[in-house]
């Protein structure tokens, strides 16, 4: 039941991160223009486009697994990102039907950010009250592990294809096929879903009759839920996005446009430090189960204010020395991107179990999974496109980064003053 939770999950993380892996690419293909930086923004926006969209996704959705049940949220959400992806792959470019191109693309794009609203956050209170009253945040620490497994799923595809065909058979059709390859998966996944069975607290409440008719109402009028959502959105939920982008997401951007290494070389070590992080994922998840959520949690947000910058600092000075053939540069580059991985996972790791247990289980889906894509999709979401316009701006490589800086170092003071310690929290009630 848990590995087909997380497969899905899995799925839906694949596809839509699939676009950021490729966001380098799609800039020339959808986005022509005779300057490579406003093709690249141009890009990285339509990425931004799917995030933005994903709160309403969560408010729709969120909404719907309070009110009928966590488990159809699921077969809904995996299907609509699965029909977005695959048509992804099939999308003729610029050159062949003109402005058409970008404005499908966005759509689809948009399409992906509803199914995504709806399945991250959900999906984490789903596994969460499957996963008992004991160790929860080391079982639920496995559901984090799929979205950096998508994107080294991704990520090694691309790699293989860039290896075995030449550049103009890459940007002809070799892109498309981690969106055809979609298709496989979703077969797979939607198969292990039909399988899922509801959560005992939601067949409970549903037994007892407690279960609310317009949850996300319920939520926003009640001061302690709105206050607990504010948290969530601001230090758990975006505090965490802004890590992931910043050491998932834009680490690669930045090593194939700033530093200007190979692309074949910023894949291949951005796939050990991916590989680094599940591990240091679990261990947080466990500690957490030891010492409590906010320590871990605070912890990395402080870590990740301190060093995200000199970390990128480094980076660009190691790699702009680095070569296909400079394996110490390599890999002084891979100790600092499992460092930026170890501060990711002390938010990540904790914060599946965290997401349920903040709230009360009657609108539970709704509370979690709002100010969650919230986060995600306005904060995180929008960070690389943020990151580069300031770095434009200011005609610097790394100055734009002050932004997620002080956004970590906010939210970390918020969450050490306010964050509730919830690992002892009942599910039940």
């Amino acid at each position: 039941m848990a590995i087909a939770a997380c497969f899905g999950t899995f799925l839906e993380w694949y596809d839509f991160l699939t676009f950021a892996t490729l966001a380098v690419v799609f800039g020339p293909l959808f986005f022509p223009s005779n300057d490579p930086s406003a093709g690249l923004l141009a890009s990285l926006a339509t990425f931004g486009v799917g995030m933005v969209v994903r709160p309403i996704g969560a408010a729709i959705f969120g909404s719907i697994g309070d009110r009928i049940g966590r488990r159809p949220v699921f077969m809904i959400t995996i299907t609509l990102m699965g029909f977005a992806t695959v048509c992804v792959g099939f999308l003729p470019t610029y050159s062949h039907i003109g402005i058409w191109a970008p404005i499908l693309l966005v759509g689809l794009r948009l399409l992906q950010g509803l199914s995504a609203g709806g399945e991250i956050g959900g999906s984490a209170v789903y596994l969460t009250e499957h996963a008992g009253d004991s160790n929860r945040g080391f079982k639920t620490s496995f559901l984090q592990l799929m979205g950096p497994l998508g994107i080294l799923v991704s990520t090694l595809q691309i790699a293989l294809l860039q290896h075995y065909l030449t550049q103009d058979e890459f940007l002809s059709w070799g892109w498309r096929v981690p969106f055809w390859v979609s298709l496989i998966l979703l077969l797979v996944a939607f198969k292990a879903r039909m399988a899922l069975e509801e959560t005992p607290i939601y067949l409970q409440l549903s037994k007892t009759e407690a279960r609310s008719k317009n949850p996300l109402r319920d939520n926003l009028k009640d001061p302690e839920t709105r206050k607990r959502m504010f948290l969530l959105f601001f230090c758990i939920s975006a505090g965490g996005a802004v890590l992931f982008f910043c050491v998932q997401v834009y680490t690669s951007i930045f090593l194939k446009t700033s530093v200007k290494l190979a692309p074949q070389l910023v894949d291949q070590l951005s796939v050990y430090a991916t590989i680094a992080l599940f591990p240091l994922t679990i261990l947080s998840g466990w500690l957490s189960d030891r010492i409590g959520r906010k320590p871990v949690i605070v912890s990395g947000l402080i870590l990740g204010a301190a060093f995200t910058l000199p970390a990128f600092y480094l980076l660009q000075e190691i790699g702009g020395k680095a070569d296909s053939a400079s394996a110490n540069q390599s890999i002084f580059i891979v100790i600092i991107l499992i460092g930026l991985s170890a501060i990711l996972a002390l938010v990540v790791g904790p914060q599946t179990a965290l997401l349920a247990e903040l709230f009360p289980a009657k609108t539970r889906n709704s509370a979690a999974t709002l100010p969650h894509n919230l986060a995600a999709g306005w904060i995180g979401g929008l960070l690389p496109l943020i990151v580069t316009w300031l770095n434009r701006e200011w005609a610097s490589d790394v100055a734009g980064l002050c932004y997620p800086t002080i956004f970590l170092a906010t939210s970390g003071v918020v969450a050490l003053l306010y964050l509730p310690e919830t690992r002892n929290n009942s599910l039940q009630k």
